[in-house]
């Protein structure tokens, strides 16, 4: 059964400025906690776009793949999981003074981590709002 998971900040950042950030795949590391992202296929800017994001420290960690599914500046941004550990499909919206990332994912222990993943969400899109803000 899929951990569905969301999350919302409130911004008044402009929503193009948000996209911008957000969809700066290198910039990754300035919010996503321990995570740097790359464009491995396409332009990064597009539907079928196939990205890489690492998490962890040193070769200790995993590897999460993506194509993006949505793009729609600059207010939607979605992607499909595809790698062997993060499976499913993640979305984030911009707009109306919120800033929401949603996730539905095949995750290992999935209700357990469920608290602790909204939390860091929550955390991470805070982030987010203080990268686009400076």
């Amino acid at each position: 059964m899929p951990t569905r998971l969301a999350v919302a900040v409130e911004t008044d950042l402009p929503p193009a400025r948000l996209f911008e950030v957000l969809t700066d795949w290198p910039r990754h590391p300035e919010w996503m906690f321990l995570t740097t992202a790359r464009v491995v296929a396409g332009d990064g800017r597009g539907v079928g776009s196939e990205l890489a994001a690492f998490t962890g420290v040193g070769r200790l960690g995993f590897l999460d793949t993506m194509t993006v599914t949505r793009w729609e500046p600059p207010t939607v941004v979605a992607v499909a999981h595809t790698g062997w550990l993060v499976r499913g499909v993640g979305i984030f919206r911009i707009g109306g003074g919120r800033l929401i990332w949603a996730e539905e994912l095949s995750l290992p222990l999935g209700s357990l981590v469920r608290p602790a993943a909204k939390l860091f969400m929550r955390w991470t899109l805070r982030r987010l709002v203080r990268a686009a803000s400076g």
